[in-house]
This record gives structure tokens, C-alpha cells and sequence, in this order.
């Protein structure tokens, strides 16, 4: 698998334009990136511009902050998959975990697995950059226990993005079985292969053109 079939090719700023959309399935098809991340208003374009393709359309649930409620979160999922969408980045009740209520976090990532069912992919946004070591461990175990495919870093969008150490962390805790994603501030090649090599097993960028061509770019995601 080469570094672009690992990489999600990402635009999600709340001011992205259809032609910015174009463009960035213009470009993962040309690279054969994994997939595309759009907010869920794009699934569909997303969708019929990858027609024919082997790139997936991801989008996300519950972003950037995570404080809906887990039967809204479960409602997103399904009209997104009814949309198109075969892969699903959630963002958890991120207060609910560091209040210590487990439950409830459980209970956030179960209504969007449950809703994803067979037809998605479920990654889980634990907003690293807000949590200590503790509850970085606490957010991945509880998306072990309720059977996500991955846990992910971050939206992008808080105080910090994807860091090394972070990735140990996250693949330590999940073990060999699920997938870990690494996504926020990852601008160039040196930081991606540094956060695969820490053991993330998917990268989601917007400078995923600079990243695979081994040049740099200023974006934020």
C-alpha cells in the first residue's frame, strides 16, 4: 500500500466551495487517496464526482465539537450512508468523558456504530489536544468496547492537532485490531511518515497533494 492509499484527503472548512470540492476529488482520484472527508452537505457531489473510482467518500458526524446528542449523532449516520458516505468520523461527547461519565461517551459511540451498522466505517474523534493521558486511554477503550473501527486524533479544528506521542499512546491502548487515524496539522511528508511509523494506519490531511509529492503546505487540517 502506498502512502496515498492511507491518506484521507480532507476539506472541511465551513467556507469550502463546490469547486474546491471538485477539485479535491479531481486530486484523489489522480493520487488514489483512500478517501475524501467533506461535511455531510457534500456526501452526494462528493459521490457522483467519484463514480467509477476507488476512492471512498468520509465525512463526519457531530464536528467539530462533538456536544450533540447521540440520537442526533445517529440520525446524521444514517442519512449520510443514505447519501453515499461509506466511512464516518464521529466527535465525542468531549466534556461527558472528561466529567468522568463513561457512560454516556459509550453510549455516544454505540448510536453512531450502531446506526453505520455494515455499511460504514465508524472512526472515533477523541480531540486529543483536550485530554490528558488518562482520558486518551479512557476515550480509546471505550471505542474498543464498542466495536468502532478506529479512533482518530483530532477534528483540526481545537487547540492542537496529531502528535507522535499521541499516536503511541492511541495504538497501545487499542492494540493490533483497529485502525488509528492521525489527522490535524499534518502539512508534509516528514510528519506523515513519522506518524505511520508511530502507528497510525491512515493520515487525513488537506495538504495530502504536498504530503505525497514531499513538499510542505500552510494548511491548518
Amino acid at each position: 500500500m502506498t502512502l496515498a492509499n492511507k491518506i484521507d484527503h480532507t476539506a472541511l472548512k465551513p467556507d469550502t466551495t463546490k469547486e474546491q470540492i471538485e477539485t479535491l476529488c479531481q486530486e484523489a482520484r489522480e493520487h488514489s487517496f483512500f478517501s475524501v472527508c467533506v461535511n455531510p452537505t457534500w456526501v452526494e457531489t462528493a459521490v457522483a464526482l467519484l463514480k467509477g473510482s476507488d476512492v471512498a467518500v468520509c465525512t463526519v458526524i457531530g464536528f467539530p465539537l462533538g456536544a450533540t446528542t447521540p440520537a442526533v449523532k445517529a440520525f446524521e449516520t444514517k442519512y449520510a450512508i443514505e447519501k453515499g458516505a461509506t466511512e464516518v468520523d464521529m466527535v465525542i461527547n468531549i466534556a461527558a468523558l472528561k466529567d468522568g461519565n463513561h457512560t454516556l461517551v459509550q453510549r455516544d459511540i454505540e448510536s453512531v456504530v450502531q446506526a453505520a451498522g455494515e455499511k460504514a466505517l465508524v472512526k472515533v474523534i477523541i480531540e486529543t489536544c483536550l485530554l490528558t493521558d488518562q482520558e486518551k486511554v479512557a476515550a480509546c477503550e471505550l471505542a474498543v468496547a464498542t466495536d468502532a473501527d478506529y479512533v482518530k486524533t483530532s477534528t483540526g479544528f481545537s487547540t492542537g492537532g496529531a502528535t507522535v506521542e499521541d499516536i503511541r499512546l492511541m495504538r497501545k491502548t487499542v492494540g493490533p485490531d483497529i485502525g488509528v487515524k492521525a489527522s490535524g496539522g499534518v502539512r508534509d511528508r516528514e510528519k506523515a511518515d513519522a506518524l505511520l511509523e508511530a502507528g497510525a494506519s491512515r493520515i487525513g490531511a488537506s495538504a495530502s497533494v504536498a504530503i505525497v509529492n514531499g513538499g510542505a503546505s500552510n494548511s491548518d487540517y
